[in-house]
């Protein structure tokens, strides 16, 4: 049973305006009901769970490529150097190709509804618990769940709608939402602040986690590993190689080596590196309509295939076909040649492929242990401990086929130990929602200077073009550009007149 809460204060009381309808969510529950039956406590935190892949009516109407994992990808890669636009689509995805950002783009003004639907969700079972006189473990930790969801979707909000705490921790954030009795018009919180909650969040879920469900629940692990992100953008580099060490040391996960990495994200939920993923079954097959693999992967009956593994990433990885993580980057040939589309090399990503052995099916997975280590390796390389940072990414390497190549405490000359530890975060991270925060908090600039969609004045027409033009302003976008953030949704700022709008 999936039990969905009505939005209590939140902060999208949408207008009648235009073509914004009320959204009125369903199957609504109060905070009474759960307090009064723990089998409607648990079922409501696995409706909080089922928000991160349901495709949940926005703006009166069903729209299946509406999903939070989704638009969590299409916001975040597309907009990266990792994947290459092949053609024009229709598709909202295009928005974060071109950087053609609007208030009224429906896959930020989705992903901003359904983020704080999950938040209030989450509200709803915290203040239900925690009224619940001596709670057993069971109970803490599915409060402490709720915890960490919200300090999931708090900080994936904070980083696609406002400036890295690197630049200015000062800038406005996003609207912070800790209770069901809160105003719905609020403002802005700072950037600095939705840290701290984040943080204060996190910690709170680790302290209440210890009746662990799986990998497809929230886990103290989890929360550590959530802190050792978090943290690692704040540059906190201390304490994010502390929460990388309580990860890494609580023994729970291991590493996959180089015969199973392959196999590794179809098979999410059983895999030793996971630390916790979105659990997809069989059921929530979305097909070529609005699964995540349906724009990057097509075997020819399934998915669009419409975008590809980059040549900038490509050129990253060349120097080493023995490593396995190519094997999620597979090459459309015709005849031992690769195929082109519009003068792109077609070269799909199957990270979101073959669970069950369906090409649109998989568990995404939110953390594990390769990013735990590669967290612990940056915030070493900050404080000039390079000889330790790079035996966290060969720890990686030896275990992705690469045991001839590892660095063996040696930064190479004319490199850096940060540099040698952000290109294995962009091989190792790829198409998992890393690439841009990587490059703009550490203040380095997007270089996409290769042919593809994503430059701005180009058409269809354009089908001759095998090397990427020069001249256009986006082939190297500027960490501190302004249009590295999305808007506020044009919904937030028309219903609340306390939310100011991104420049």
């Amino acid at each position: 049973m999936k039990l969905n809460f009505i939005i209590i204060g939140a902060c999208l009381s949408f207008l009648v305006t235009g073509c914004i309808k009320d959204i009125s969510p369903s199957d609504a529950i109060t905070s009474e009901t759960l307090i009064s039956n723990a089998d409607g406590l648990k079922n409501a935190v696995s409706g909080s769970y089922a928000l991160f892949k349901d495709h949940v009516a926005f703006n009166g109407t069903q729209d299946d490529n509406l999903m939070y994992l989704r638009q969590y990808y299409h916001l975040s890669d597309f907009a990266s150097d990792d994947i290459v636009c092949g053609q024009v689509t229709t598709d909202p995805l295009w928005y974060s190709f071109t950087r053609a950002y609007t208030p009224t783009q429906t896959n930020t003004r989705y992903f901003w509804y359904i983020s704080y639907k999950i938040i209030n969700n989450a509200n709803a079972v915290i203040e239900a618990g925690e009224k619940i006189a001596d709670p057993d473990e069971a109970t803490k930790q599915l409060i402490g769940e709720c915890y960490f969801l919200r300090a999931f979707c708090h900080f994936n909000l904070v980083r696609l709608f406002a400036k890295p705490y690197t630049h200015d921790p000062s800038a406005p954030g996003v609207i912070l939402r800790l209770s069901l009795s809160e105003e719905s018009k609020k403002a802005r919180s700072t950037v600095g602040e939705v840290y701290a909650s984040v943080i204060a969040d996190a910690e709170k879920a680790a302290e209440l986690m210890n009746a662990p469900r799986g990998v497809s629940y929230a886990s103290k692990e989890a929360a550590w590993a959530l802190l050792s992100r978090v943290f690692l953008y704040e540059e906190e580099n201390e304490k994010a190689i502390e929460y990388a060490d309580k990860v890494i040391g609580s023994n729970r996960f291991s590493l996959a080596n180089a015969s199973s990495f392959p196999t590794l994200f179809r098979n999410a939920q059983a895999s030793p590196e996971t630390i916790f993923c979105v659990a997809f079954t069989t059921n929530d097959d979305y097909g070529k309509f609005g699964s995540i693999a349906s724009m990057i992967f097509s075997d020819g009956n399934s998915g669009w295939g419409e975008e590809y593994a980059s040549s900038s990433l490509r050129d990253v990885m060349s120097p080493h076909p023995e490593d396995v993580r190519w094997s999620y980057i597979v090459p459309l040939t015709n005849g031992g040649v690769v195929a082109k589309k519009n003068g792109i090399e077609i070269y799909y990503i199957s990270k979101f492929s073959f669970q069950g052995g369906s090409p649109t099916l998989s568990s995404p997975i939110m953390f594990r242990l390769a990013e735990i280590y590669l967290n612990r390796a940056e915030a070493k390389a900050k404080l000039n401990r390079n000889a330790e940072a790079l035996d966290d990414v060969d720890e990686i390497r030896r275990n992705r086929g690469l045991e001839a190549s590892l660095y063996n405490k040696t930064v190479p000359n004319g490199q850096t130990a940060l540099g040698v530890v952000l290109r294995e975060r962009r091989m190792e991270l790829a198409f998992e929602g890393h690439r841009i925060f990587d490059l703009y908090r550490n203040k380095l600039d997007l270089v996409r200077n290769y042919w593809g969609y994503h430059l701005p004045g180009l058409q269809e027409t354009d089908v001759d073009l095998s090397v990427a033009p020069t001249g256009y302003p986006n082939l190297v976008v500027s960490w501190d550009d302004p249009r590295n953030r999305y808007y506020i949704p044009i919904d937030e700022i028309q219903s609340n007149a306390l939310c100011v709008q991104n420049e």
